[in-house]
């Protein structure tokens, strides 16, 4: 019997319960021994629910219980979540997390942990909800070189981009729409700033570049700068804005940033709609491939959970998951990156004609009926800093969004 506790009985806590109970046999079968889940760790009471059987509120009876083989970590932040999970690992016990912040902050010292205890540390449903990447990174594509990750990472963010496009709405009435259907929390700061994506683009690229990539060195800008307006040009060139998070290893180095991007239809990213992610991997043999579904969500983010379960009880003690390499990745500086920027600026192309050509470089002009007063241009690629510069120079500028245009 392989036993399982779950530290967390929220959104993705309850919906890993429930699929092991629910797909309990095939789980056994796949693993070729029963599970269960022996124990729950909430502080909360859940009276009427199954669960109460098995709920506790001490810690210590799971970590001191020898016959609990799994601990299932969903409870989110680093406190306490770290300390359970290194107590956890260092009785000799394998967890799994779906929590990005603890894995962005601590997953290397886990994961030695685990490997010091002969255990696994995996974090499948910590980027992509249930999108399978973590694994597929570490075996499906060992054998690539990676040059890029790409990908539309967050949920909330995508709805609101999607329902702005299509209906012209503002970005705070579609995001108040976001938070009635529950789609962004009460504070969505880490959303549609850039943090949650930012963290998951660290995670990812510790894992495809094979070193500690450090969260906090990321270029990190969101979505509340985007207006209606913005997506009048948008539709017009046919393009659509998402937001990525990308790192790109080239022979200068290694360059991360999280923000806003306009993308036409030859992205594979274009037609990524609603609260659905996807993730662009691009590696020096395979060339582009891209991993697509439901980003978040009880159900996708536990199945992804419940997979690194089936996983480890397959190998409840040996350790078979990768350690990326503890030395950090020095980004190179921002100001260095390099991209196109879609440009919108006041006054007509005519009036802008001569000094936007004399800051950028000969450019293509965007009118369009609605907006009057005003116009758009893309630039060809060039680095943050060169742009920034010649920004300064570049009167009426309204607003800019990095492009992808082809």
């Amino acid at each position: 019997m392989v036993n399982v506790a779950v530290l967390g009985y929220g959104t993705v806590g309850s919906g890993v319960v429930e699929v092991i109970n629910t797909n309990r046999e095939l789980i056994a079968h796949n693993i070729k021994d029963d599970i269960q889940v022996k124990y729950v760790l909430d502080l909360r009471e859940f009276p009427g629910d199954p669960v109460e059987k098995i709920l506790v509120h001490d810690f210590d009876v799971i970590v001191n219980d020898p016959e609990v083989d799994i601990v299932v970590e969903t409870m989110g932040g680093v406190h306490p979540a770290l300390e359970f999970s290194m107590k956890a690992l260092e009785a000799g016990k394998n967890v799994c997390t779906s929590n990005k912040e603890l894995v962005a902050s601590h997953g290397y010292e886990l994961m030695s942990a685990a490997a010091a205890n002969n255990v696994n540390y995996m974090f499948e449903a910590s980027c992509g909800g249930g999108i399978p990447i973590i694994r597929p990174l570490y075996t499906s594509l060992a054998a690539d070189r990676i040059e890029e990750i790409t990908g539309i990472m967050n949920g909330t963010t995508n709805y609101i981009l999607t329902k702005m496009y299509y209906e012209g709405a503002d970005f705070a009435d579609v995001l108040r729409e976001a938070q009635e259907k529950g789609y962004a929390e009460k504070n969505p700061s880490a959303d549609i700033e850039g943090y949650d994506p930012c963290r998951k683009i660290a995670i990812l690229s510790s894992v495809a570049f094979d070193r500690q990539m450090d969260y906090n060195d990321i270029y990190t800008e969101g979505i509340t700068g985007i207006t209606a307006e913005d997506f009048i040009y948008a539709r017009a060139l046919n393009a659509r804005i998402r937001l990525f998070g990308t790192s790109t290893s080239t022979e200068e180095g290694v360059s991360a940033m999280v923000a806003p991007f306009m993308i036409d239809a030859s992205s594979p990213l274009y037609s990524v709609d609603d609260v659905f992610n996807a993730i662009f991997v691009k590696g020096n043999m395979l060339g582009d491939s891209m991993f697509y579904g439901r980003g978040a969500g009880k159900l996708p983010t536990a199945s992804a959970v419940a997979g690194d379960v089936v996983d480890m009880a397959r190998n409840l003690h040996n350790t078979v998951n990768k350690i990326w390499d503890s030395s950090k990745i020095e980004l190179i500086p921002h100001e260095y990156a390099k991209n196109a920027f879609f440009v919108r600026v006041k006054g007509s192309a005519d009036e802008n004609r001569d000094v936007v050509n004399s800051l950028f470089g000969k450019v293509v002009f965007t009118e369009v009926p609605e907006l009057v007063n005003e116009c758009a241009f893309v630039t060809g690629i060039m680095t943050e800093g060169e742009f920034a510069s010649a920004a300064e120079k570049l009167p009426g500028m309204i607003t800019r969004i990095r492009s992808r245009l082809a």
